[in-house]
């Protein structure tokens, strides 16, 4: 019986000729990331087992990415807790205010995931690296505690969903509005504990950042992890970023899915998802018109440079609605600066946009973006569960950045095509 790439990964990493779907096993770990809510409690795990080293100081990352700039006193601790530990142990990954980007953002940005690589993230959207043909997941901070000092997890080995994917978009559709159609088709469970496992000549087409959307959103399907091969898009990617040596995985001929889906990339329409789920998905045109107060362009979902230019290209020489509040947050350092370099940044702010320092903050109601009570906000982040950035009767509709920034220009929910 063949392998899919999660289950080659894994047995590579296992030091197995071969695993099978259900199996338990312990592997070694290319990378263990946190955040500056995660970490600190796997800090606190750290500590209170008694533990006093790390397995290795440059396969453990840290990015202080949710809260800070420090919001409140809560956070500014929380941070100072992961500060001491990356001085403790001289932690070479460690990304602080000025330096820091949202999290899975950065991580490829920096080159620390690499195909064939197995990474565990105490955040369930660590999973983004997928899009680079390594295994990664999101795991508890009790579990980021232990890969810290022992540099090694144990996993069930997930059975498999291959995703096919035909033709090439049309203008405006994007990876954020084909991940909505394949979670809307499929349910925010309909991939629980399995690897999606994106092929097909359609996955050439896709971007990197497409991809790392895509991938992002795989545990919206209840996935334990979504994967890409590795293509000429990959590698052109990780050139000048990974200088370590790594391995691509294929998929054996004979590897064996629960199921196939089968998605023509042509045919998709610009897409977003009502509130209270990432499933509840409607196209742009069924829903336009629908009032809005805040447009919110950026995450670890939609922050990257491709999707800065979408909504750039959309709000260029327009201004935001009266009484929309549109808030765009470039998703790393780089990306500011890049996109600061092509006049987006000079766009968005001439339109009445604010423009921040790259954070997490809207996306888990935490700062810069929290909604009131009764308001509606068009997001590109990948999460509208009930009170998830604000009050319980708020709403967030999830989006591409095109949806997202031509919603802006209208005040309410609207065709990019159309504005």
């Amino acid at each position: 019986m063949g392998m899919t790439m999660t289950q080659k990964i894994l047995a590579r990493h296992a030091g197995l000729d071969h695993v099978e779907a259900g199996q338990l096993v312990e592997g070694k770990l290319d990378l263990v990331l946190g955040n500056d809510i995660t970490a600190p409690v796997a800090i606190t795990e750290f500590d209170k087992a008694g533990l006093t080293q790390i397995f290795d100081k440059d396969k453990i990352a840290i990015v202080l990415d949710h809260s800070a700039p420090c919001k409140d006193i809560k956070s500014a601790q929380l941070c100072a807790q992961a500060r001491e530990f990356a001085k403790r142990f001289s932690i070479t990954h460690f990304y602080d205010v000025g330096q820091m980007g949202v999290e899975h953002a950065l991580i490829p940005e920096k080159g620390l995931a690499a195909p064939g690589e197995a990474i565990i993230g105490a955040d369930s959207h660590t999973c983004t690296y997928g899009a680079l043909g390594a295994f990664s997941t999101g795991v508890g901070s009790t579990d980021m505690a232990a890969g810290m000092a022992t540099g090694m997890a144990w996993f069930k080995v997930p059975s498999a969903i291959k995703v096919t994917l035909k033709g090439k978009f049309q203008p405006y559709v994007s990876g954020k509005d084909l991940m909505l159609h394949l979670i809307g088709m499929i349910g925010v469970d309909g991939a629980l504990y399995q690897s999606l496992e994106f092929m097909g000549e359609g996955v050439a087409s896709l971007t990197m950042d497409d991809r790392f959307t895509v991938a992002n959103m795989a545990i919206e399907a209840g996935a334990k992890n979504g994967i890409f091969p590795v293509d000429d898009v990959t590698r052109a990617y990780l050139a000048g970023r990974v200088d370590r040596p790594w391995e691509a995985v294929e998929p054996d001929e004979d590897a064996v899915y629960e199921r196939e889906v089968v998605i023509d990339l042509s045919a998709l329409e610009p897409t977003v998802a009502l509130p209270h789920l990432p499933s509840n998905t409607r196209t742009v045109q069924e829903v336009a018109g629908m009032p809005i107060q805040q447009v919110v362009i950026g995450s670890c979902t939609n922050g990257r440079l491709d999707d800065l230019r979408q909504a750039a290209a959309i709000l260029k020489g327009k201004k935001v609605h009266n009484g929309v509040r549109c808030i765009v947050l470039p998703a790393t350092q780089q990306i500011m600066l890049d996109a600061m370099a092509e006049g987006l940044v000079q766009i968005f702010i001439e339109a009445g946009a604010a423009v921040s320092t790259p954070t997490c903050g809207p996306c888990l109601g935490g700062h810069m973006g929290v909604l009131s009570n009764g308001e509606r906000a068009v997001s590109t982040t990948n999460r509208n569960f009930v009170g998830r950035m604000g009050p319980t009767d708020s709403e967030i509709i999830l989006a591409s950045p095109a949806v997202a920034a031509a919603s802006a220009v209208a005040g309410c929910i609207a065709d990019p095509r159309e504005v």
